[in-house]
């Protein structure tokens, strides 16, 4: 049976380690990180997602903000209050919820935010630093699916990792920071011929292509490390579930470490958030970033 890797443990260690750094920051320059959260409309899941985001980035000493606009914002109203944020030197870190309304081109407001605090990493410079090799502020549940790779493997180096999903928000960056630590990395997609085959070479599983269950156990390699960023909401026996982009029963017979779903990459993604909001406020004011 595979071994369990536990996000939520070592998220919590990673958020301990973030307000030892913010502390060091206060007493030793006088800054306070600070985080401002722009929720557009009503949609449950991300009210509840920028709620634990103000309350964690709190709870580990960092200024916080929420900018709750109503569903019928305009366009230019919202890159208004974006630009605003850019310009307010208490705020390093800017974040709008996605997904925004229909009537307001995403793509425009995350390249409005300033790349210095674009602490989703999401814009054109930040994406194309990734990939150049440059520093940068990286997607944070890319970074947090190899922090936990690296937890459960040590080195990364020489192994080869296979993706599942070529999104922009997961599949892409995670393929570019798997490269960075010297992967060997195929990416697999809706139009990849034998999937199966794909996956079973892989000492390291990413799913990340949003279908409930899809990857099963007999498609891994014995001994692989299952990276799952799949969140799922699915009806079973009556009842609302969670689960992954892997059929967990069964790859955890057969892979060697594997993340649960919910547990597993979910809790990583705000704490590198907040990792990344004090590596912005540090560079923003031209200081080295304390450890994390």
């Amino acid at each position: 049976m595979a071994k369990i890797i536990d996000g939520k443990a070592f998220a919590e260690g990673l958020r301990a380690r973030i307000a030892k750094a913010v502390a060091e920051l206060k007493t030793n320059h006088n800054l306070t990180p600070g985080l401002a959260v722009v929720l557009v409309g009503e949609d449950p899941a991300s009210k509840v997602y920028v709620a634990n985001k103000a309350k964690q980035t709190v709870e580990v000493g960092m200024n916080s903000w929420e900018h709750k606009l109503p569903a019928d914002t305009s366009e230019a109203d919202l890159l208004a209050l974006v630009k605003r944020l850019n310009d307010d030197s208490s705020v390093h870190g800017i974040l709008v919820q996605m997904p925004v309304p229909k009537h307001i081109d995403s793509a425009k407001v995350l390249n409005t935010i300033d790349p210095a605090k674009d602490v989703d990493g999401f814009h054109v410079v930040n994406v194309g630093r990734l990939s150049t090799g440059q520093e940068a502020l990286t997607a944070c549940t890319p970074v947090g699916s190899v922090m936990l790779a690296k937890h459960a493997l040590g080195s990364l180096e020489g192994l080869e990792a296979v993706v599942i999903g070529r999104s922009n928000i997961v599949g892409k960056p995670v393929a570019q920071l798997l490269l960075a630590e010297n992967c060997t990395v195929t990416i697999a997609h809706s139009r990849s011929k034998d999937l199966t085959s794909i996956v079973r070479r892989a000492d390291l599983v990413i799913a990340a292509v949003g279908r409930p269950e899809m990857v099963k156990g007999d498609w891994l390699k014995p001994g692989a490390c299952v990276i799952d960023v799949g969140i799922n909401r699915i009806e079973r026996d009556g009842k609302n579930k969670l689960v992954g982009d892997c059929d967990f029963a069964s790859c955890e017979k057969v892979a060697g470490s594997i993340t649960p779903v919910p547990g597993g990459v979910g809790p990583m993604t705000i704490a590198c958030l907040l990792s990344n909001t004090v590596k912005a406020a540090c560079a923003i004011k031209g200081i080295e970033t304390p450890e994390m």
